[in-house]
């Protein structure tokens, strides 16, 4: 099994993303005393028998996966699951799935015994591109996306794209979305080189997509290394989020998280080029060659209610006063986040979206 990996600081404790070939390494996580294995149950249902064969014999919870399942009250019964087994301050929990399963067992982990040992193997593209860096855990409140959450890394996470080959499109490009936009932050070079690349992301070839998902992480690590409590710099990583997370709720979720947020991106922009941030040559390039061509959706999901999207919007942790928060990329290729964002600004935006669809 050859290694590479990303090392990464936090005030929390410092830990490293690895990129393995196989799944080899659950064999030393087997041999731990005290420890147990969650895995995503649409994860099991495909593994079971390949790669995760290993852990058939060991004490695994399979975790049923929803977005309503990413609540309070799974946390609470992943409590109840572990207390059964006895789980002591050294139990070391070992999860295996999507964002939603980062979730809930990170919010688990990081509140039983107030933090166990935790390790975490991100089995879709949204988690390892992006979800599985930064130290965050979120749970939605009733219909408020995010609302509660906590800071803990996991103490080692483990990266094997093959996982991606039984990704559904509907996950997949979910999480095409979030390396869009991680490279859109990275500069003209990584946007660039995403262009040219673009083809093979959509086909999942596995000749890039380690390198991709590298280079992804390496640009959030960027961003999120020297501001791990989201105070500063890390709020930039909320770029496609603010018209993102508010779709998803508009929607009621039926929207994937990263095809909202690759909409939100070309929403901003549309802000941004109304303001004269971005031009409309370098607006047009994105659109056309990275954004575009990442959404996947029924011609149905543009149909949403614009004033149900603000109303959302409205409740952003980022707002700060009457207007709304929005970060946006600019010429320079550089970040830019404004908290003055009128709410007919807003409004008229998401028409002008919806206007540009109905005439392609």
């Amino acid at each position: 099994m050859s290694i590479s990996s990303i090392s990464l600081k936090s005030n929390i404790r410092d830990y490293n993303a690895f990129f393995v070939d196989s799944c080899d390494f659950l064999e030393e996580y087997k041999k731990t005393e005290n420890k147990v294995f969650i895995v995503d149950e649409n994860v099991w249902k495909h593994h079971a028998d390949g790669c995760l064969s290993l852990i058939k014999d060991s004490d695994t919870l399979v975790l049923p996966i929803s977005e309503e399942a990413k609540c309070l009250d799974s946390v609470l019964t992943l409590y109840d699951q572990m207390l059964e087994r006895s789980a002591k301050r050294n139990i070391t929990i070992i999860s295996i799935g999507g964002g939603i399963t980062q979730d809930i067992t990170g919010y688990a982990a990081s509140t039983l015994y107030r933090g166990v040992n935790w390790v975490y193997v991100p089995t879709t593209l949204l988690a390892q591109a992006d979800s599985c860096v930064g130290s965050k855990t979120s749970l939605n409140y009733k219909h408020f996306k995010n609302l509660v959450g906590t800071f803990y890394p996991p103490t080692s996470i483990y990266i094997y794209s093959q996982f991606l080959d039984t990704l559904q499109d509907f996950d997949y490009y979910s999480g095409v979305g979030e390396v869009v936009k991680l490279h859109l932050m990275g500069g003209e070079e990584k946007i660039e080189k995403l262009v040219g690349r673009m083809d093979q992301v959509i086909d999942k070839d596995h000749s890039v997509m380690t390198d991709v998902i590298r280079d992804s992480l390496l640009i959030k690590k960027g961003y999120m290394e020297d501001d791990e409590f989201d105070l500063g710099r890390r709020n930039m990583l909320n770029f496609g989020h603010c018209f993102g997370h508010a779709l998803e709720s508009a929607t009621d979720f039926m929207m994937p998280h990263g095809q909202a947020v690759t909409l939100g991106m070309i929403i901003a922009n549309k802000v941004a080029k109304n303001r004269g941030l971005l031009n409309d040559a370098l607006q047009e390039h994105i659109n056309q060659n990275i954004l575009w061509p990442a959404v996947k959706l029924p011609e149905k999901a543009f149909s949403f209610d614009n004033e149900a999207v603000v109303e959302a919007m409205k409740q952003d942790k980022k707002r700060i006063g009457e207007d709304l928060a929005l970060v946006m990329l600019t010429d320079s290729h550089e970040m830019v986040k404004v908290t003055d964002l009128a709410i007919d600004e807003a409004l008229a935006s998401l028409k002008q979206f919806q206007d540009d669809v109905c005439r392609v």
